[in-house]
């Protein structure tokens, strides 16, 4: 992991903490541009609340997703479409890990 990927990491953990931000806030967070933002919600990647991007609204999840993206594509070079499946994919391991976790613990009691 590079310097600039643990600085990235840790402003996301710092931002989850927020509850909303602007398309702007997101990218100077993210370091990225509002035209790559658009990309990312029209494939799904973000969900803001808003109906345009003037009036859009992101959670601090938000932010890990993108800088996710990006480093998919910068790493992988996959595109949009594809972080957001490669992002979909690691959201459902990580909820399938906590599953078993818990079905581990009630077959130990």
């Amino acid at each position: 992991m590079t310097k600039e990927d643990r600085t990235k990491a840790l402003q996301s953990e710092i931002i989850e903490t927020r509850r909303e931000m602007s398309l702007s806030d997101l990218c100077r967070v993210c370091t990225v541009t509002s035209e790559r933002v658009v990309q990312l919600v029209d494939e799904g990647v973000v969900e803001p609340d808003g109906r345009k991007p003037a009036e859009w609204r992101f959670s601090g999840r938000s932010v890990r997703r993108v800088v996710v993206a990006e480093r998919l594509s910068r790493d992988l070079r996959l595109n949009a479409a594809g972080a957001a499946l490669v992002l979909d994919l690691l959201d459902e391991v990580k909820q399938l890990r906590q599953r078993l976790v818990r079905l581990e613990e009630t077959d130990e009691s």
